[in-house]
């Protein structure tokens, strides 16, 4: 792995290096690596909470020019793009329903269900996790084990810059139907996010459950239960309401993920 980055540092910092054979095959080799989930874009890490791989990134934006543009059949669909499709599902594991895209150099865990929808390069996609129909993972989201993408959900892509942490959803969340969380933001484990509730960096992440409301950005505490809300502004032509996410209660901790989320949507009239 360090020879492979010092190639991929290296064809960074200087881009003639890229028309080298032994370049192409090196960048190649990591975008197998993480389509087999052998390496990870980020990852948790005791210490700094997660990781994020710049080199790792950086191969992913070097893959794009090295490649050329293909045309791609899928019995009567055809499509034209310069990375193939992800293949190999019945072997890994993993169901797929018609309609479901996922591409090459994305990880999809076993045990994983892609409905209708769509995985981009450089994701990473837990067991047990549910993409639902018309959800999208963008180009290195990190999506947890368990968790459910309801309907028409999207999931940012953070390629550059190649420090930019990824999107990232941990483990046993939910994430309600039409919800964008998008630009790095963080939503730790089983948090419940109902429907419509928009994520940004910008975004106000308000905590009303205390006798003072505490802001936030960029990161939903876990098993916060967030619902969309939003804020009287000031601005030169008068007073408007800004959207914001409001933390209106905590998902109770329990062994069983599936009772405690029934029993977070049902106390808080969260829809999803």
């Amino acid at each position: 792995m360090k020879n492979l980055q010092q190639i991929i540092e290296a064809a960074w910092d200087q881009r003639a290096l890229l028309q080298e054979e032994n370049t192409r095959k090196s960048i190649r080799e990591v975008i197998a690596l993480l389509d087999a989930g052998e390496l990870r874009v980020a990852e948790p890490n005791e210490e700094l909470g997660w990781k994020t791989h710049e080199w790792i990134k950086k191969a992913v934006l070097m893959y794009f020019p090295i490649q050329n543009m293909e045309t791609i059949e899928v019995g009567p669909f055809e499509f034209h793009d310069k990375i193939p499709l992800k293949t190999g599902f019945a072997a890994k594991g993993v169901r797929v329903v018609p309609q479901a895209l996922a591409r090459y150099g994305s990880f999809i865990e076993k045990g994983a269900i892609l409905m209708p929808s769509y995985v981009n390069i450089g994701a990473w996609v837990g067991s047990g996790t549910m993409v639902d129909t018309w959800a999208t993972v963008g180009s290195c989201a990190q999506i947890g084990r368990n968790v459910h993408l309801a309907g028409g959900v999207g999931i940012g892509g953070v390629l550059e810059p190649p420090q930019a942490t990824p999107t990232i959803i941990e483990d046993d969340c939910f994430i309600g139907s039409r919800c964008i969380v998008v630009e790095g933001v963080h939503v730790e484990r089983e948090a419940v996010l109902g429907a419509n509730v928009v994520l940004t960096q910008s975004t106000r992440i308000i905590d009303v459950t205390g006798p003072e409301p505490v802001v936030l950005k960029g990161r939903i505490p876990a098993r916060s239960v967030v619902i969309p809300g939003s804020y009287t502004k000031q601005f030169p032509a008068g007073e408007y309401q800004v959207a914001c996410a409001l933390i209106i209660g905590q998902r109770k901790e329990s062994t069983d993920k599936k009772v405690s989320l029934n029993d977070a949507l049902r106390e808080y009239q969260v829809a999803g």
